[in-house]
């Protein structure tokens, strides 16, 4: 089979445990373009704390880079976009009422820019991960209310164990219109229902005319799963969560062992050893 893209999640994928991506990976991602290839990040990352990842690797032209789960996809260079799915205004508000009720915190990630209701051990915790800057607003829903803003996605945190209790309250309200994961413990990320990675993902394809078995998918996370089964050779990580390693084609080396590189030297670039 001749692989026509390549699409791989950043986070515990392509990225090592430092968040850098290996000369190896690099390499073989350079080598795959060169030969070609279509390149796409797919992450549930803003897209300014994901696409310095493709300038580092030299990679600023127009590749496209899909953005919170799926929910927007820019040119890297321009920062032109290219598709934006939303959360709508009254859904975002019920959202934010319901988790400010619970005193749970919540992000609102509008225009690229990360909105919260004020600082405290939450958002000091997401910073230290994220790394960010974020814009204090108050109380989120007569934020929303008086901009009428659509979030790309939101995020909740709560660590008092009732995530999964609220969990399920926005399913039973929205699981038709909302795309809802907890992505680590006690985290709840939702997007628009058709902001997800394999939706996002088959719809860039079809507009390059680039058929699902020509495309190979790398990841590790329940965000992954969509994109890796429709993706004709959906790859795992060593590292991945068990359900992913079940849904995938092929499991590769971790990501700290290259295996982003190690099943495209193979299946692209025809460097299996032997």
């Amino acid at each position: 089979m001749q692989y026509k893209m390549i699409a791989t999640d950043l986070d515990d994928t392509l990225l090592d445990d430092k968040s850098e991506i290996s000369t190896r990976n690099r390499e073989a991602v350079l080598r795959a373009v060169e030969a070609g290839v279509r390149f796409v990040i797919a992450t549930g990352r803003m897209f300014k704390t994901s696409v310095h990842y493709l300038q580092r690797m030299g990679l600023d032209g127009d590749c496209p880079l899909i953005n919170y789960h799926g929910a927007m996809v820019k040119k890297s260079s321009s920062g032109e976009l290219i598709l934006h799915r939303p959360i709508s205004n009254a859904i975002a508000v019920t959202v934010a009422e319901e988790a400010e009720k619970r005193g749970s915190y919540v992000n609102l990630f509008i225009d690229d820019e990360l909105y919260i209701k004020e600082e405290n051990d939450y958002s000091r915790f997401y910073q230290s991960m994220a790394h960010m800057g974020l814009k204090v607003v108050g109380s989120l829903a007569p934020f929303l209310k008086n901009n009428g803003a659509e979030p790309s996605k939101m995020s909740i945190i709560q660590w008092d164990g009732t995530i999964e209790a609220l969990e399920a309250e926005l399913r039973d309200k929205f699981g038709s219109e909302l795309a809802i994961l907890q992505s680590r413990p006690n985290f709840l990320e939702l997007t628009d229902k058709r902001a997800t990675k394999g939706q996002t993902l088959r719809w860039l394809a079809e507009q390059e005319g680039i058929k699902p078995e020509e495309i190979i998918a790398f990841g590790d996370g329940h965000n992954d799963l969509d994109m890796i089964i429709y993706a004709g050779l959906g790859v795992a990580v060593a590292n991945a969560r068990p359900e992913v390693i079940k849904a995938a084609d092929l499991v590769t080396a971790s990501n700290v062992d290259d295996g982003v590189a190690e099943v495209i030297e193979r299946y692209v670039l025809d460097l299996s050893s032997g």
